[in-house]
C-alpha cells in the first residue's frame, strides 16, 4: 500500500505536470502526425524521464513513528516529502513488543534492504523514532546517513517514565522499550552519548494532557519537555506550538522539516 501511494503521489509532482504538459504543447504547436507507436513510445519516455528525474532529485527519507503508534501516524509528512520529490520509505516495527535495541536492530536490517543501493539516507522521526537512529549509530553506524530531524525526541528521557514506570498499567500499554527512556544520567538514552551527524531537534510547547504537564518540569508537549529533547552534537534546535502525539502533522513542523533536509538548518 505504501509504495502504491508513492508511486501515485510522485506522478501528481509538478515536476512531472509541468514536463509532460511541456511535452504535449510541443506535439500540437507542430502539429507532427506520429503514428501511435511512436505517440507511445514518447509518452512511455516522459514518464519514465520525469519519475526517474523525480526520485533521483532529493534523496532518500526515512521514516520512523513513535511509541505506540504505527506508519500510519506519518502519512502527512510521508505526503509532503513526496510532492518534494523524496523517496520515502515509512518504516513500522513492533514498538510496544521488544527493547530499544533489538528493535534498532531490526529497523536497521529494514532499512539495509530497503535503501541498498542508494548513496545517501535521511532520516524524519518522532519521539522514539529518533532514539533508533542514535542506537543504530552508536551500535551499527549507518555509513551513508544524512540529516536527520527529530520530532519530540526524549533525548534525555522523560520524567513521565521516572513517575509512572513502575505501574502495571505503563508496562502493559508501552512495553520494554518504555521503561528505557528515563532520564537517570545511568539509564538507556542518557548512555548514548552525542550525536555525530547533521541533526535538526523540533520539538513542541503545548499539551492536551494537563496531568502529565503537572509532572514535567518547565515547558513541554505533554510527554517530553522542551529542554529533554535536546542532545549534545545537534546542529539547530525549534521549539513550536504544537503537542507530542500531532506534531508530525503540524504545518510549520512539515515545513521546517523539509527546510531542514534542503539546507541543513531551520
Amino acid at each position: 500500500m505504501n509504495n502504491y501511494r508513492s508511486y501515485y503521489s510522485l506522478i501528481q509532482s509538478s515536476r512531472i505536470y509541468a514536463f509532460c504538459e511541456t511535452y504535449t504543447l510541443i506535439l500540437l504547436s507542430i502539429q507532427i502526425k506520429l503514428t501511435n507507436v511512436i505517440r507511445r513510445l514518447l509518452t512511455l519516455f516522459c514518464i519514465v524521464f520525469t519519475l526517474t528525474t523525480s526520485l533521483t532529485a532529493d534523496g532518500v527519507v526515512v521514516l520512523l513513528h513513535g511509541l505506540i503508534r504505527t506508519s500510519d501516524s506519518m502519512e502527512a509528512m510521508e505526503d509532503a516529502l513526496l510532492e518534494e520529490a523524496y523517496i520515502v520509505h515509512n518504516i513500522d516495527y513492533p514498538s510496544r513488543h521488544l527493547p530499544i535495541e533489538q528493535l534498532a536492530q531490526d529497523v536497521r536490517n529494514q532499512i539495509a534492504a530497503l535503501t541498498e543501493s542508494d548513496d545517501t539516507i535521511h532520516f524524519v522521526t518522532h519521539s522514539m523514532g529518533g532514539i533508533l537512529v542514535r542506537t543504530i549509530q552508536k551500535e551499527t553506524p549507518l555509513e551513508n546517513i544524512g540529516r536527520v530531524v527529530m520530532l519530540s525526541p526524549p533525548n534525555q528521557g522523560s520524567e513521565l517514565v521516572d513517575s509512572l514506570g513502575d505501574l502495571s498499567l505503563f508496562d502493559w500499554l508501552n512495553g520494554p522499550a518504555g521503561n528505557q527512556l528515563g532520564t537517570d544520567p545511568d539509564g538507556f538514552v542518557n548512555s548514548l552519548g552525542p550525536v555525530d551527524f547533521e541533526l535538526g531537534v523540533i520539538t513542541g510547547d503545548r499539551s492536551i494532557n494537563w496531568i502529565n504537564s503537572i509532572i514535567i518540569p518547565g515547558k513541554d508537549d505533554g510527554k517530553v519537555s522542551t529542554e529533554r529533547a535536546k542532545v549534545e552534537g545537534m546542529q539547530d534546535y525549534k521549539v513550536i506550538h504544537a503537542t507530542h502525539p500531532y506534531i508530525m502533522k503540524n504545518d510549520q513542523a512539515v515545513t521546517a522539516v523539509i527546510q531542514f533536509l534542503k539546507s541543513g538548518a531551520f
